[in-house]
């Protein structure tokens, strides 16, 4: 009889470089660090750096950046900018498009696997709901179809309802609107403090809503908080310094993996992604000390998430 080895459901983990400056020129340093701590893969947060005007490349400083990733024993991820909103009004959404496009140019430039972006949200008080998932779902279309041509996966990151927000999706909501694209170079990016931080919001069940996202899910961000949100934008409460934010416990706060009040035994059995996905840890440089220890611990959270059964046949 021949035994069928199921694959890792995370086949990856390491974690996002801090933004740090614009002109990337610490870029070496970071990724020295994550060499040296032995890391399968680095996330690039290329929305923080100078590489785009208007949507167009500026390829003489995406080159200077292609020398600095070149030849490094991990791979990459590639945050894309995070302002991209394909929810946004027609007369805008244009412009979303076009510094998308250039984020998968860049993306792909850098031999990044995933490109993440969060998912659309909707601010205007008369946008019709349903119309701007409509324009998402096409434009996202679109750019799978950029994505695949250039060996990119779009990974959609669930997010929650911030400032003047009306709407932004669900879990639950995301994955049916990435089911109904049905797209093989568009999928998720499961960020599990977002989706407690989103279904408080709405008192829903977090568990519920990340189990119907995980078929969805190729890549993590992984990083800890409380699942509330951030009360001082409503003018519920009030702070000073953002250590306070800490303090109480509120708002995204990207802690260290196991100083939150996430429920990481419940996600993991909840959870059961294709095989192949990613783990990315997001850690606030506030607790950049906390790093070292926090990479081992990302990766056995990583290895303890089991794939989704394979259909026979």
């Amino acid at each position: 009889m021949q035994l069928h080895i199921q694959p890792p459901a995370i086949r990856a983990s390491g974690y996002a470089l801090q933004d740090g400056s614009p002109e990337f020129d610490d870029v070496g340093a970071g990724l020295d660090e994550a060499e040296a701590l032995g890391v399968d893969i680095v996330e690039l947060p290329i929305y923080a750096w100078h590489l785009m005007v208007e949507g167009r490349v500026l390829g003489d400083r995406l080159k200077d950046l292609q020398n600095l990733v070149a030849g490094r024993s991990f791979g990459y991820s590639a945050h894309g900018a995070l302002a991209i909103n394909l929810m946004d009004l027609p007369e805008r959404l244009p412009r979303h498009e076009q510094v998308l496009a250039a984020n998968i140019e860049i993306a792909a430039a850098l031999g990044a696997e995933h490109l993440v972006i969060h998912t659309g949200f909707v601010r205007h008080p008369e946008d019709d709901l349903e119309v701007a998932y409509s324009r998402q779902r096409d434009a996202l279309n679109r750019a799978g179809d950029l994505a695949a041509a250039r060996g990119v996966r779009l990974c959609v990151e669930n997010i929650f309802r911030f400032r003047d927000v009306r709407e932004t999706a669900t879990p639950a909501k995301l994955a049916g609107e990435l089911a109904a694209i049905d797209h093989p170079a568009v999928k998720a990016t499961l960020d599990v403090s977002h989706a407690y931080i989103r279904c408080t919001e709405s008192r829903l069940d977090p568990i519920a809503e990340i189990a119907a996202l995980a078929p969805h899910v190729a890549h993590f961000h992984l990083h800890d908080s409380f699942g509330r949100p951030n009360q001082s934008r409503a003018g519920e409460m009030w702070y000073y310094h953002p250590a306070e934010a800490v303090a109480f416990g509120e708002g995204d706060l990207h802690l260290p993996v196991g100083w939150g009040g996430i429920d990481w035994d419940a996600v993991v059995a909840a959870v059961r992604p294709p095989a192949g996905a990613v783990a990315i840890l997001e850690l606030n440089p506030v607790h950049w000390r906390a790093l070292k220890n926090q990479v081992p611990v990302v990766r056995a959270l990583a290895a303890r998430f089991q794939a989704a059964p394979v259909a026979a046949g």
